[in-house]
């Protein structure tokens, strides 16, 4: 496949689209929340998909390739192509992140697209039409919502961290760091929940094992150019578009408070 050559103006270029895309695939989704959507059930029955997930893959895979042809595409709703593996750039897409919380008529769900360049992401965009915010950055601009700049929160000194966590992992964290965490309860969406940091209403979350390309890497590139970050508890960034995109234990929150969250989480890598 063709080889494309990096540069701001293309990501800006890219991001224009993938906002664009996000958001018809939101609104069409929208169309069918509150109103008992088909649902099947995946992965031996662990995961529901609902016709809207569908319907909103398929706008973004249309729109997004027939504009991008030479793009790989990663979706959670399309049977992977080892396609994509030879290709520079690639689409991240999940049609509908937070599928539990749609189906049960909660608002905490939203479409995530990322442009992935060699293995990271230089365009992202979460679009959460229930909640009418939409989340934007590139790998050359700052991270919005609803067009004003966002950033993460350091957190103060003497100030309890808003920590987004399984309640079965407080009781792993570090003592002294426990300590001074307040937990976060349940966030349906994890791409939502990434995008919470970056806009500064929590602190930080530690993600489980298991996650996939799609419910991150737009997130990922938000939370980054919002002066967060996403790791893995060797400290190092994800990397997007392998032969295998699930992920382990992870870590999030602004950059400066990270290091303290990776410390008090290293018992559950064996957990």
């Amino acid at each position: 496949m063709t080889a494309v050559h990096p540069s701001p103006e293309q990501w800006l270029k890219d991001l224009e689209l993938i906002a664009s895309a996000a958001q018809l695939a939101g609104e069409k989704a929208l169309s069918f929340f509150g109103r008992n959507p088909d649902v099947q059930w995946k992965n031996g029955g662990r995961s529901p998909v609902s016709e809207a997930d569908f319907a909103a893959n398929d706008i973004l895979k249309e729109k997004l390739l027939s504009a991008r042809p030479n793009y790989g595409w990663l979706s959670e709703e399309t049977d992977d192509d080892e396609a994509r593996l030879g290709c520079e750039t690639v689409f991240v897409v999940d049609p509908i992140d937070g599928t539990r919380a749609f189906i049960a008529g909660k608002n905490v769900w939203c479409v995530s697209v990322a442009v992935v360049h060699r293995g990271r992401p230089v365009a992202g965009v979460l679009y959460a039409p229930a909640l009418e915010e939409l989340f934007e950055a590139s790998l050359t601009s700052q991270a919005r919502k609803n067009g004003q700049p966002i950033a993460a929160s350091p957190g103060k000194a003497g100030v309890s961290r808003r920590i987004a966590l399984a309640e079965d992992v407080v009781g792993i964290l570090e003592t002294g760091y426990r300590a001074g965490v307040t937990r976060v309860p349940h966030v349906p969406s994890l791409a939502y929940r990434l995008a919470m940091i970056a806009d500064g209403s929590i602190d930080g979350t530690i993600v489980k094992k298991n996650s996939h390309d799609w419910d991150l890497a737009a997130a990922d590139l938000i939370l980054q150019r919002a002066g967060g970050s996403l790791c893995d508890l060797e400290g190092q960034a994800i990397v997007y578009n392998r032969p295998s995109v699930s992920h382990g234990v992870m870590c999030a929150a602004e950059n400066a408070a990270l290091p303290a969250l990776i410390a008090a989480t290293q018992a559950l890598e064996n957990h």
